[in-house]
């Protein structure tokens, strides 16, 4: 079973849900996971109920969205992998902080403890500035991989870095088989 987690990095909820789409097509069982802002808010990018009915449906089972419930992932319930897509640069500083008050955060601690691959794509602003020393402080961390990136629009915002989300399935596998992808992007 693969574990797909959302945060609020809205704008790139419609590549993560094709993505997802994708995945479904080759993974049977998938274990959908929100932080409480991706679960619950609603933006210009859509209604939260009508990403959540989304998410149920690509999935065939109920999002988990409490901490509470991502709790017992990794030792009671084993992912072969989890994915972030997208982890926002908030939670990817609570990543390498080791803060777990979110279900996403939560569900990754418990699913680390087990040593098993955790799988970032990563959509923030602040990549390139804030955020530059935590991506760091994760590239040297057991069992997570980093789906491939780059500038989306370096003019209008030039720290900003976003996954990939169409090299998110071959990042899952190189994870699942112990190698972190590599993109060159021209």
């Amino acid at each position: 079973m693969i574990g797909y987690a959302l945060c609020g990095s809205f704008c790139t909820f419609k590549d993560s849900t094709a993505a997802l789409k994708k995945l479904k097509e080759k993974y049977d069982e998938i274990l959908p996971i929100m932080s409480y802002n991706a679960y619950s808010t609603d933006t210009r990018f859509g209604d939260h109920g009508m990403w959540n009915k989304m998410i149920e449906g690509i999935c065939n089972r109920p999002i988990i969205n409490t901490i509470y419930d991502a709790e017992p992932l990794g030792p009671k319930i084993s992912l072969d992998a989890l994915v972030i897509a997208p982890c926002t640069g908030n939670t990817l500083a609570k990543l390498a902080s080791g803060i777990t008050d979110t279900p996403v955060c939560m569900a990754a601690k418990a699913h680390l403890r087990s040593d098993r691959p955790l799988v970032i794509a990563l959509a923030s602003n602040d990549a390139m500035s804030a955020n530059l020393g935590n991506i760091a402080k994760l590239l040297t961390r057991k069992n997570i991989y980093f789906v491939p990136m780059c500038q989306d629009e370096p003019i209008k915002k030039p720290h900003s870095l976003v996954a990939d989300f169409s090299l998110l399935e071959e990042t899952l596998e190189g994870a699942i088989a112990g190698r972190q992808i590599r993109k060159l992007f021209l």
